[in-house]
């Protein structure tokens, strides 16, 4: 293989898992921004609006829209921080749950499916080769 097909095949790659991944939040009508908005939520717990951009990596401007769209889906709700009363935090809804289960279960059947032409020695080969790159 010519060595100057590997960065167009890693971000052909690289593309289609993106492309599968929004195709994964189809049926849960929500963004990428707002699938990883709910990730964080569901892992952190709740966070003030502030906290939730920088984990987004994102403006705070930003966060705030994606906080009201997801509020006014009713998978997030704003709450008073026990901490400091002046402070606001987000927390998700049952429903914010439930939708984070459903796009967590998405994204691995799409990455199944993706990965599946792999046999097991191929994955871990990659798995290989991925962490020694992320390293």
């Amino acid at each position: 293989m010519d060595d100057s097909t590997l960065p167009e095949l890693f971000w052909t790659v690289a593309r289609r898992l993106r492309h599968l991944g929004r195709e994964a939040l189809e049926p849960g009508q929500v963004t990428p921004s707002q699938a990883r908005a709910i990730k964080v939520l569901a892992r952190e717990g709740s966070l003030r609006p502030g906290v939730l951009a920088e984990h987004l990596r994102i403006a705070a401007r930003s966060a705030t829209e994606v906080v009201d769209d997801l509020q006014d889906r009713g998978l997030v709700e704003r709450g008073p921080d026990p901490a400091d009363r002046r402070a606001t935090l987000v927390s998700l809804t049952a429903a914010g749950h439930a939708a984070g289960d459903r796009i967590k279960a998405a994204r691995q059947a799409e990455t199944e499916r993706f990965f599946g032409v792999l046999d097991a020695a191929d994955r871990a080969e990659l798995t290989r080769i991925l962490r020694k790159l992320n390293d």
